[in-house]
């Protein structure tokens, strides 16, 4: 599998992500490679999705193309023969799931957009009638749409070697305390306006963007830039909205169908995680392929057919 020669023949990357490894290819420029290891509850899953880190890669460049009158981004080229020599050097590992970016210093926020009341935040309603600082009406139901879109930003925690690591999220307020009331306000607006925009697209393509995070860097000059991945189904809730029904678990096209199975296993959350089955994993690929379908709209044979025909 891809995942397997990502991680033993390539350099040591600089940062090792729960999915992506980072490489130092340039004095201002990283080159981000997406694997095709998933994750959930926090933990890297020891069974790889097939594709998964190609699929990621493509959505992110279209969501950068799409989002960038907004706000500027990071990525330069996935072009390999656009790409200094030590990324051209790995062509054949990295092909099709690398983006050539422009360094920047990244700010240690998780920038989080819901439109809807699920995961974390359901759980936070459930116990005190807010989420991260906002106390919304009594007696909303799992999923429901909220009133309005709200920003509930967290930590930025990185991964230790088990490739565990847990985000907490915190108020507007104790992000300001962190980074500057100015730039908390930029990134909670940026945010919004992101999500908006996206949200009003996949909207009309058949899919509810029930929530999402960003993550932005600064250049030298202290300009904001979007950075990281954008808008895919391992940093968003993707529901056909076909199927919306508030008051309970909506099926999805990301990674909640791999959660779901590792919730009926008898696994503590702790590290080793358990080996996920054939027929998860290809179901797990099947619902990426769907949202990059439905929210491009290409089809991911095409996609793959091009990418061939450009070697």
């Amino acid at each position: 599998m891809a995942q397997a020669v990502l991680e033993t023949q390539l350099p040591f990357p600089v940062r090792r992500g729960k999915v992506r490894d980072v490489y130092d290819v340039a004095p201002d420029q990283l080159l981000i490679v997406a694997t095709d290891r998933i994750s959930a509850f926090d933990c890297v899953m020891p069974s790889g999705i097939p594709d998964k880190g190609r699929l990621l890669t493509a959505m992110s460049v279209f969501w950068f193309d799409l989002l960038k009158e907004i706000v500027p981004n990071h990525l330069i080229t996935t072009d390999i023969s656009k790409m200094p020599p030590k990324a051209q050097k790995m062509s054949d590992q990295i092909r099709d799931r690398s983006m050539l970016v422009r360094k920047t210093r990244v700010i240690p926020i998780e920038c989080v957009a819901r439109g809807y009341l699920a995961g974390s935040g359901w759980s936070e309603y459930q116990k005190t009638g807010s989420v991260c600082g906002h106390k919304l009406k009594p007696e909303m139901s799992q999923c429901a749409k909220l009133p309005r879109t709200i920003f509930t930003p967290s930590t930025k925690v990185e991964s230790d070697s088990n490739g565990m690591g847990h985000d907490e999220n915190i108020t507007f307020t104790q992000m300001a305390d962190r980074i500057g009331k100015d730039l908390a306000v930029q990134l909670r607006s940026l945010t919004l306006k992101l999500y908006e925009q996206a949200a009003s697209h996949a909207k009309a393509r058949g899919v509810i963007i029930a929530d999402t995070k960003f993550e932005f860097g600064q250049l030298d000059d202290g300009s904001v830039i979007l950075i990281d991945e954008v808008l895919t189904p391992d940093s968003s809730r993707f529901w056909p909205a076909s199927q919306y029904e508030q008051g309970h678990d909506q099926p999805s096209f990301d990674k909640q169908y791999v959660r779901n199975w590792l919730s009926a296993q008898f696994w503590n959350k702790q590290p080793p995680a358990p080996p996920l089955p054939p027929e998860v994993i290809v179901g797990t690929r099947q619902r990426y392929i769907e949202a990059y379908e439905r929210i491009t709209g290409e089809k991911w044979a095409m996609h793959v057919g091009k990418l061939h025909e450009a070697r």
